[in-house]
């Protein structure tokens, strides 16, 4: 059963945040807020923060930036999952992936059913690394923001949740790179 050892040390990571939005600003991102008040609670450090037109070039290049800052080391977006004409998040993002966390979604949408039944198909919340970096694509609702970060983000980006978290292997995430694998997306 998963748990938190106190007797190990809590790491605080580098989160940037995307929000994905034609319409949103700063002053009226509640759902960029949501996370930006959860990591900061939990002791984490906001890297960077941004909103972005959902435009497939305008994802791509921001998250690129972000991904190549030492200061990163998980990329949280919001936004643009759904299924209308401008909701491009996954198609932006998911080619970039080294490696897809398909788990992530499942979980995120285990979580999404207990809180809003079937409505949660219409998410396409996805997960995935980029180099040494996570990214997470969250929808753009608050509720979603405070499901994925309550009941996943929070406790595996916790070095002390046990029996394993996303931090304790951060060190090991660049192996396939060393091996001459290579990533394209990987930081220098």
């Amino acid at each position: 059963m998963s748990r938190i050892d106190e007797s190990r040390p809590f790491i605080p990571v580098g989160i940037a945040v995307l929000t994905v939005s034609d319409t949103r600003t700063l002053a009226d991102d509640r759902s960029g807020d949501v996370l930006v008040q959860r990591l900061g609670d939990a002791g984490h450090r906001l890297a960077h923060r941004a909103i972005v037109p959902d435009d497939r070039a305008a994802i791509q290049a921001q998250v690129r930036a972000w991904v190549a800052d030492g200061a990163v080391d998980v990329v949280i977006t919001t936004g643009g999952t759904g299924f209308t004409g401008r909701d491009v998040t996954p198609e932006a993002l998911e080619p970039l992936f080294d490696k897809r966390m398909d788990g992530f979604s499942w979980v995120f949408h285990q979580i999404s059913f207990a809180k809003i039944g079937t409505s949660t198909v219409q998410s396409r919340a996805t997960a995935g690394l980029i180099g040494t970096t996570y990214v997470f694509c969250l929808p753009g609702s608050p509720g979603a923001c405070k499901d994925a970060w309550d009941g996943i983000l929070a406790l595996q980006l916790d070095m002390r949740h046990r029996p394993c978290n996303f931090v304790e292997i951060m060190p090991r995430l660049d192996e396939h790179l060393r091996r001459g694998a290579g990533s394209p997306h990987a930081k220098a």
